[in-house]
């Protein structure tokens, strides 16, 4: 069966419904989000005077990280070594990380940032992989350092590792390089990281290219991983499988010029798509696994560990941002809930609603799905501007004043990657779960900024800086 592979609406919604006609089905998720949304209103999280929260289902995370390793385990040869580890650039929150790293998740980072947070959760370094296109000497120092596995981006970065392994005391790091299969980008450009002129890892098919990476390797025989990643939403799976045989194919050249198993660990990146238009999981990590085992079998057979770095299709349908109606209006005949999720926490729906449409449920003033017919209508943001629209002319129950408006798969891309527009502080962020007696408990994964806070954040505490400086001389006066 095709997998259903881009980030438009799908037929069915989360709250059983079929283009506008009930179907009578609600998936656990659905049962869990609402009851998580009544409770959220019913233990004041969200309100009056809290207009805007987060919300993460647990459970879920939980069940997409055992659906992740068991796809993987079916197709593996028993004791192979395999480490999947989560993007923290979907969700960088450190209790989310943590909880990952409870389901035996790994950490993939791209930046010191990351890095801090998946230390800050636990996360030893033995099981965190640093990739990054722009990676500093002080940041490929600490890594050897620490003995995080390492993937050099480019001849360049590769040069400085040389520099700093031969420098240096042994290191425990795992090593290996990025390269680019350019086998062709997917549905939305700018996450394809798989095309001819793509700027991450060693163009394989540019003049010389894959002969120099052979080289490479032959010349350091501490090079001994080989990473690729084809690309992420939009891009369909069978692509993805091409770019994951070409760097296999790669890796026995390598292997059989060196006359040994030198490269032992292929890295093959993650952005398994996810469907935005229900609550269905699809692709599934069961079928994409089972594509690679058809398209690359050797791949599994035991003879290379294995590493993965999925992100969005771990956290993405597990989150939910739940915005009060501030105001209902209309304008030119259309209905408009004015909320208080805009840009701010859903910057590419907004900036780019084609590649990145949300479903957006209806909730009434108590945290339970509205009912009645459909009407046609605009969800908008807070921000300042006209396209601040998490949904435009979408077909729902109407929402009136004091209502919720719910914006479905956000746990990844979403609330966690605030944008100041406006100076908007950022919403609280809470997990819920079961509390052992049919109701829900609630976490606080990241409080809520506070006014003092965004203040300081935006050089509250330099505020004569710039009106003590003396054009003329240069020099600070007193003021």
């Amino acid at each position: 069966m095709a997998a259903h592979t881009d980030s438009g609406h799908a037929d069915a919604d989360s709250d059983g419904h079929t283009n506008g006609h009930p179907t009578g089905e609600r998936s656990a998720e659905a049962v869990r989000r609402h009851e998580a949304v009544r409770a959220a209103v019913a233990q004041g999280l969200v309100g009056p005077a809290t207009p805007l929260v987060a919300l993460l289902d647990i459970t879920g995370i939980q069940t997409s990280a055992a659906a992740l390793r068991a796809a993987f385990d079916a197709v593996t040869a028993p004791g192979t070594p395999v480490l999947h580890a989560f993007a923290v650039k979907a969700t960088p929150l450190v209790p989310v990380l943590r909880l990952l790293h409870n389901e035996d998740i790994g950490m993939e980072v791209a930046s010191p940032g990351e890095l801090a947070l998946a230390r800050a959760a636990g996360v030893p370094p033995s099981r965190t992989v640093l990739d990054s296109p722009a990676k500093t000497p002080a940041e490929l120092r600490e890594a050897l350092a620490l003995g995080i596995a390492v993937n050099a981006d480019n001849p360049q970065e590769l040069a400085r590792i040389d520099a700093l392994v031969g420098s240096a005391p042994a290191t425990r790091s795992p090593l290996g390089l990025r390269v680019n299969p350019q086998v062709g980008g997917g549905s939305i450009g700018a996450l394809s990281t798989a095309t001819a002129t793509s700027k991450f890892g060693v163009a394989l098919r540019d003049e010389g290219a894959r002969e120099w990476v052979v080289r490479a390797y032959l010349d350091r025989p501490w090079l001994t991983r080989l990473h690729t990643h084809s690309g992420s939403q939009g891009m369909p799976l069978e692509l993805m499988a091409r770019g994951v045989a070409e760097a296999y194919g790669l890796a026995e050249e390598i292997n059989e010029r060196a006359g040994r198993r030198q490269v032992d660990t292929l890295d093959i990146g993650g952005g398994l798509p996810v469907n935005f238009g229900s609550d269905v999981h699809t692709p599934t990590y069961e079928e994409y696994a089972r594509l690679l085992a058809s398209t690359v079998p050797g791949l599994f057979d035991g003879r290379y560990g294995l590493v993965t770095e999925f992100g969005r299709s771990l956290l993405a349908k597990h989150g939910v941002v739940l915005a009060r109606v501030e105001y209902a209006k209309s304008a030119g005949g259309r209905a408009i809930a004015v909320t208080h999720a805009g840009v701010q926490v859903a910057a590419r729906t907004v900036y780019a609603p084609e590649s990145w449409p949300l479903r957006v449920a209806a909730y009434d003033a108590e945290g339970r799905p509205k009912a009645g017919p459909e009407v046609v209508q605009d969800v908008a943001g807070p921000a300042c501007f006209a396209g601040d629209l998490l949904a435009e002319g979408r077909s729902m129950p109407l929402l009136e004043q004091g209502d919720y408006a719910a914006a479905l798969d956000t746990g990844a891309y979403y609330f966690a990657h605030h944008y100041g527009y406006n100076s908007l502080a950022r919403p609280a962020v809470h997990g819920f779960g079961p509390d052992g007696a049919g109701g829900v408990r609630f976490a606080t994964v990241r409080a809520a900024q506070t006014i003092d806070e965004l203040v300081a954040e935006s050089g509250g505490a330099h505020a004569d800086a710039l009106t003590g400086l003396n054009p003329r001389t240069g020099k600070t006066q007193k003021v």
